[in-house]
């Protein structure tokens, strides 16, 4: 029984490492604010959220403010309602106007702000998204988005730091929406329908590769524990008399 002790620990302790190795590797990397998709095509629509991630281990974020940046103006910008929140929105003045798919654009949205309902906000270890539409997006190499959040204790975390490019990541970094160049052939409409064709692909590609993977990732850990079991039974039986 005393020979038993030491590999039925040795075993267990391993099994423990590597389960928390392995379930270690579905925890989020990061906790910023980001955009989601972090890429469209210039000149397009599209539809993007806003993730936001509470950082706090006690206070709940009641607001989050999204500036849209000055040098790229937005024509349309609508708001998808988010359950306990509300929304306001502010424009500003484009001068000189600017040039949008043969109109001349006067005015653009310039910041967003989203207010939790009394008692509401996204909890301690929790996320929300705030979806946006907006388009035709601009003849610009990317978008960045200074964002402020506001905690229930009055504490505010100021996403509004640039990356710049081969640098390391800022401590506080804003989120940025990359934009590529559109074909030549490609118009507003084409562009927003095949937008909202790629956000629903991309959910569906998303949900299904999590799926599999949380699927291999608890097939692989039963596996390393029935091994052990099976070790730990071989060492218990006594060996055979000759």
């Amino acid at each position: 029984m005393i020979r038993l002790r030491r590999p039925a620990t040795a075993a267990a302790l391993t099994l423990a490492a590597v389960a928390t190795a392995v379930l270690g590797l579905a925890g989020p990397a990061s906790a910023h604010v980001t955009v989601n998709p972090t890429e469209a095509k210039q000149g397009g629509y599209g539809r993007f959220a806003f993730r936001v991630p509470n950082e706090s281990d006690t206070a709940s974020t009641t607001k989050v403010e999204v500036n849209l940046p000055e040098n790229a103006p937005v024509g349309s910008v609508s708001t998808m309602p988010v359950p306990g929140w509300t929304v306001t929105v502010e424009k500003r003045k484009v001068d000189p106007p600017i040039e949008v798919h043969g109109s001349q654009l006067t005015e653009a949205v310039s910041k967003l702000t989203w207010t939790a309902a009394p008692n509401g906000g996204v909890k301690p270890g929790e996320f929300q998204e705030f979806p946006v539409s907006m388009g035709p997006l601009p003849q610009t190499d990317r978008m960045v988005f200074k964002v402020l959040q506001t905690y229930s204790d009055g504490n505010v975390s100021r996403w509004i730091e640039e990356p710049t490019q081969g640098g390391e990541e800022p401590e506080n970094p804003a989120p940025v929406l990359t934009l590529t160049a559109a074909s030549a052939s490609a118009s507003p409409v084409a562009s927003a329908a095949a937008a909202a064709a790629d956000d629903d692909d991309d959910d569906a590609d998303t949900g299904a590769a999590t799926a599999f993977g949380v699927a291999g990732l608890v097939a692989g850990l039963a596996g390393l524990i029935l091994g052990g079991l099976a070790f730990l039974r071989t060492r218990r039986e006594p060996a055979a008399k000759s």
